[in-house]
């Protein structure tokens, strides 16, 4: 480690003791705190350009009056903050804090163990030997490798229509959402209609950008258009494919209508299409900005497909929003390696085959729920389901007296809350653990808990 110390220039000075007052400085004015690590006596030296000995002495001194702790064959550490008494070099006593769930089941993440690492890693490789300038800072708009390659896979699995240069790569859908609500405002829209249950953190988003939020109601046929119609909004956020967190999907004649509704007032219908390479039961659903790209703002991630720390995403911009939306973006936030990497993978097929490998084995799990009998909801597509119960708040605290982490819909409502239920996020434990997790929600459920679906 390296630790900057200025030390007294006076002649007068021993070189040990201007180390030691050096050191002593540090912690007395918090740049150094107990247990914090100190460089070894031959490192500290080396950066201080003085003899190993001078070192060994200066510690020798903080060691006698208590400021560090120094054994042999261990790290010498900080004793002590400031003048205050030493630290306790005891282990720390064990916390009283609750330990933590042995099973998880909230919504929003996919199994990371099923992240396919190795292919990654030829990805990453094979990014690295194809551009010299991908080390570099990128463009704002994002690599124009990435681009092309997802226009015609969005185009193939999802029936996206946009060519590279209305295709923006951004570090994960918040972010594009952040920059799109910003964008709309300056433009003058400063009404957003958002589903109301929806991603709390969306609210949050466009809040912070400064939009009017207007909620609108959600039935087991997907968002309420008529309701939209009434409010002032111009701009709307769904989640179409697959709403979040209630698990609808949008039927035909309302996707119809609410591309009709944004054509009538000159607005934008926001998709988030957050898992829609998901989808079990029925004929997959395309995506909503087939129908009309002039008017449909799409926006895709690898957070469900991949995983959440990757901060892949990407949004197809109609024509009249591609300028100035684009030009907001003073550089590129999505890592460009990355951005290369995921456009090999998608070439060379390994992302098809990743999503089908990890499809089966969603649906395999879902299954599982739905052959113990619990009466889930939203379960055509995705990777969570909803449990409809009687008092989500005591569900979930029952579980957890149990080691079962769950979610309810508490968060995602607007306002008051319009129903109770438990977002069962099947996706998420690690494949080893998974139908263990799904047998104790299982076996938490006992009728009287578990309202009809």
């Amino acid at each position: 480690m390296d630790l900057h110390l200025d030390l007294d220039q006076d002649a007068s000075l021993p070189l040990n003791t201007a180390v030691a007052d050096a050191i002593r400085h540090a912690i007395r004015t918090g740049r150094l705190r107990a247990p914090d690590p100190l460089p070894s006596t031959r490192a500290l030296a080396a950066q201080l350009a003085v003899a190993r000995g001078t070192v060994t002495e200066a510690y020798a001194q903080l060691a006698a009056e208590g400021w560090i702790i120094t054994r042999q064959g261990a790290t010498t550490r900080v004793a002590r903050d400031g003048d205050g008494p030493p630290a306790t070099v005891e282990p720390p006593a064990p916390s009283r804090t609750t330990a933590p769930a042995c099973w998880d089941l909230r919504p929003g993440v996919p199994d990371t163990t099923l992240f396919p690492a190795r292919t990654w890693a030829t990805a990453v490789r094979a990014a690295t030997r194809s551009d010299p300038e991908v080390l570099g800072y990128g463009e704002p708009q994002g690599r124009p490798e990435l681009r092309r390659v997802l226009a015609g896979y969005l185009n193939r699995t999802r029936g996206v229509t946009a060519g590279p240069d209305r295709i923006l790569i951004t570090s994960g859908f918040a972010d594009a959402l952040a920059l799109l609500a910003t964008t709309l405002r300056e433009l003058g829209l400063r009404h957003i209609a958002m589903e109301d249950p929806c991603l709390d953190v969306h609210r949050r988003v466009v809040t912070h950008a400064g939009l009017t939020i207007h909620p609108v109601p959600v039935d087991a046929h997907g968002l309420d258009i008529t309701a939209l119609a009434a409010t002032p909004a111009r701009v709307v956020l769904a989640t179409p494919a697959h709403q979040f967190p209630l698990g609808a999907t949008l039927g035909p004649a309302r996707r119809r209508k609410l591309v009709a509704w944004a054509r009538r007032v000159d607005g934008y219908i926001i998709e988030d299409d957050y898992d829609g390479e998901y989808r079990f039961d029925r004929k997959p659903v395309s995506a909503l900005q087939a129908l009309d790209p002039s008017r449909v703002i799409y926006g895709g991630t690898t957070s469900k497909t991949l995983a959440p720390a990757m901060r892949l995403g990407w949004l197809a911009l109609p024509p009249r929003l591609s300028r100035p939306v684009t030009d907001r973006v003073a550089h590129q936030q999505a890592p460009p390696l990355d951005q290369l990497a995921l456009s090999h993978l998608i070439l060379s097929g390994h992302y098809d085959r990743h999503i089908r490998r990890t499809r089966t084995e969603y649906r395999r799990r879902r299954d599982h729920l739905i052959a113990a009998g619990l009466p889930l909801t939203g379960i055509a597509a995705g990777l969570h389901a909803l449990l409809p119960v009687a008092d989500e708040e005591q569900m979930i605290a029952h579980a957890r007296t149990r080691s079962l982490a769950l979610m309810g819909l508490g968060p995602f409502w607007h306002g008051r809350p319009r129903g109770q239920g438990l977002i069962i996020g099947y996706s998420r434990p690690p494949v080893t653990t998974a139908y263990e997790a799904l047998d104790h929600l299982v076996a938490l459920m006992a009728p009287a808990d578990v309202r009809p679906g």
